[in-house]
């Protein structure tokens, strides 16, 4: 809270002015549809599951293989969306999104193209040691030390996932082979003020890891009623050690895909019943 004079006590203007009930004077179709008549472009849909790639490996494997094509229709005026098929599934990709409100503008964008289920795999540092990195969270809470949920959802500490996504991964990814954990994240906008101290709290709060745009994506997607899940990849201990950030083979796009592939899987089967 802030102090304006002696005795009064006001909020910070974050929490100022806001009804939460109250719709956007401003939407993402409104935007969509001015960027499609400026640009020419047809009005087309999203696959049904589409993914946010804040690190962009993905969408740049994808691209080297020569697997994904750009949507030529995709009305976004800040990003370019990828179409590719995986193991028979059909995927739309959005890369290097990075932080809160950039991906929750992505994630609005999405699902006002077609989007059914959006996940979000980002690259996150190690808060509590459990296994050497890299390796995968399946996030079930974030804390919202970021600034985008507090325009969705009201002050609270915690933004939740959807509990039968979080199930749905955790059941799915249990086939494979990959490590995965389950448990809760610290979103910051301010990776580089991650200081010994802020890292403690988050130990002691049983944080497993540190990442930029899950709360948001949460508390967007419980105000909106949107299916979104994010999985973190735990690649580094915050350049702690020397040789850190090491995600594996193809940069960790090879894993990821493995991940979101059989998470992916496992909503249709659910959707198409």
């Amino acid at each position: 809270m802030t102090v304006e004079k002696k005795g009064v006590v006001k909020p910070p203007p974050i929490l100022r002015g806001k009804d939460l009930a109250e719709p956007s004077v401003f939407t993402p179709e409104a935007l969509l549809r001015e960027a499609r008549r400026q640009k020419g472009l047809g009005i087309g849909s999203v696959p049904a599951v589409c993914i946010l790639d804040p690190d962009g490996d993905i969408v740049r494997y994808l691209r080297a293989a020569d697997r994904a094509r750009r949507d030529p229709d995709w009305a976004c005026y800040h990003t370019d969306l990828f179409a590719f098929e995986h193991e028979g599934l059909s995927y739309g990709i959005v890369g290097c999104a990075v932080g809160a409100s950039f991906a929750v503008v992505v994630a609005e964008e999405l699902f006002a193209s077609g989007c059914g289920l959006l996940v979000s795999m980002t690259s996150a540092g190690q808060v509590l040691p459990t296994q050497a990195p890299p390796y995968f969270i399946v996030v079930d809470r974030a804390l919202r030390d970021e600034g985008t949920s507090y325009h969705y959802l009201p002050p609270a500490d915690y933004s939740a996932a959807d509990e039968s996504l979080v199930r749905l991964a955790r059941e799915a990814l249990s086939q494979s082979s990959l490590a995965v954990r389950v448990g809760s994240a610290w979103t910051t906008d301010a990776p580089f003020r991650e200081t010994a101290k802020a890292l403690e709290t988050a130990k002691q709060a049983g944080i497993l890891a540190v990442e930029m745009e899950a709360a948001a994506l949460y508390a967007f997607a419980v105000a909106r009623g949107r299916p979104v899940l994010c999985l973190a990849h735990v690649t580094n201990q915050l350049g702690q050690i020397e040789g850190d950030f090491e995600k594996g083979a193809a940069g960790g796009a090879e894993d990821s895909l493995q991940a979101i592939s059989l998470v992916a899987r496992r909503w249709l089967e659910r959707a198409r019943r």
